[in-house]
Order: C-alpha cells, then sequence, then structure tokens
C-alpha cells in the first residue's frame, strides 16, 4: 500500500511541477499587463484528449473555463494566486476584449495555413503582434474591437474564409504555457522581454494581411 501511495504521490508531483510556471505566467498577464485571466478546466487525468468538465464532445479539452466562469475573469494578483495554489496545473484562459478593452482580442486559423500566411507577411515586412500556438490552431492578437466593428469589416470583403476564428469581448484564448487535452500551448512569436504592455496590431490589418495571404498562397484552410 505505501509503494502504491508513493508511486500516487510521484505522478503527482511530476503533474504538477510546472506550478510555479504557470503562476508566474499568469501573474505577468495579469498584473504587468492588465490582461484578465481565469484558471481553465485541467485535462481529463483519465484520458488525455478529454477534458474535465462535463461535455463528453468538448471540442477544446481543457482549454476553456468552466468553474469559475468566464466573468470572474480578473487582474487582482490576490485571486490569481490563490486560484493557481489550488489548482497549480490549470491552464491560464484570457478573457478576451474584457478589462475595459485593456486585453488583447484574437483571429485565430488552422495551424498549417497561420504557418504560411506569416511566412508571407514576414517576406513583406509586414509588423505581426504576439502569436499563440496551439496544436491545431494559431492566434494572432489584435487590439480590442467591437462586433459592430468586426461586423463591417467582414461585411466589406469579397471572401472571408470560414475557417477564420475572432476572439473579441466575451471570448477567452488560452495562454502559454498552458498543458490541454490537444497539448501545449506555446508562443510562436513570443512577446518582447520586459514588455509592459505587448504591442497588438489593429483587427482589420491583420484580417487583410491574413485574407490576402491565405488566397495568394493558395492553402486550403478547413474547418478546424
Amino acid at each position: 500500500m505505501r509503494e502504491i501511495l508513493g508511486r500516487r504521490r510521484r505522478l503527482l508531483s511530476k503533474r504538477n511541477d510546472k506550478g510555479p510556471e504557470f503562476l508566474g505566467a499568469a501573474l505577468t498577464f495579469a498584473t504587468e499587463w492588465q490582461w484578465p485571466v481565469l484558471p481553465g478546466v485541467a485535462p481529463d487525468p483519465q484520458g488525455r484528449a478529454r477534458c474535465g468538465c462535463p461535455d463528453p464532445e468538448c471540442t477544446v479539452p481543457g482549454a476553456h473555463p468552466f468553474d469559475p466562469g468566464l466573468l470572474a475573469a480578473t487582474t487582482d494578483a490576490r485571486m490569481v494566486r490563490w486560484w493557481w495554489g489550488n489548482r497549480p496545473a490549470a491552464p491560464i484562459v484570457l478573457a478576451t476584449g474584457a478589462a475595459g478593452g485593456k486585453a488583447p482580442c484574437a483571429v485565430s486559423l488552422p495551424a498549417l495555413a497561420a504557418s504560411r500566411a506569416l511566412a508571407l507577411l514576414d517576406r513583406r515586412g509586414m509588423r505581426l503582434g504576439p502569436v499563440v500556438a496551439a496544436p491545431t490552431r494559431w492566434a494572432l492578437l489584435v487590439k480590442p474591437y467591437s462586433m459592430e466593428q468586426l461586423g463591417e469589416l467582414l461585411y466589406a470583403k469579397d471572401f472571408v474564409p470560414g475557417s477564420l476564428r475572432f476572439h473579441g469581448e466575451g471570448g477567452y484564448l488560452a495562454l502559454p504555457p498552458s498543458e490541454t487535452g490537444q497539448g501545449a500551448i506555446r508562443w510562436e512569436r513570443a512577446p518582447l522581454p520586459g514588455s509592459a504592455n505587448p504591442w497588438v496590431p489593429d483587427v482589420e490589418a491583420v484580417v487583410d494581411a491574413v485574407v490576402d495571404a491565405l488566397t495568394r498562397t493558395g492553402v486550403s484552410a478547413p474547418e478546424l
């Protein structure tokens, strides 16, 4: 029995060994950058590709809020310490477009299409902000926008790939170095070290550039 308990302790220790890293990142987002965050649902320990939430068909396992809900997102250091003190392995979830417009929004697309689009934009010399990479999708952080602004932008387009997703006010996004049911979340383009508040571009510039890049590269961006 002692051997089994000892093995269980080792497994729990290994599972939580990134706790200080997660807490440090969450505090940076919340207190230095004023991005409201909250803990996401951890992946189901019985099946990594499954979510710990009650939905057996969850499409973003571990990478979304559940308890507490999205409205609980905060920049308060005491609350952040309490959350990750109790749940050290919890993914870090950003409430996009929250905090009175201080939190960034995002535009995401499938990883392969995003990789090719970013390569083309680099060749053109376009300045991009931080880019969050999940195993299946990448998200380009942008300045906060309203639903009216987004609607006008999309209405003016002749074509917008259906695989583009928009994370605006009331949305969320898992941030590095989270571990989710689909794998690790990392920075494809990290904020500059020591950034007081990372620079992000306007949503119009990003949507225009990404749609044009996808069209010119002939990338077929499937719905993911």
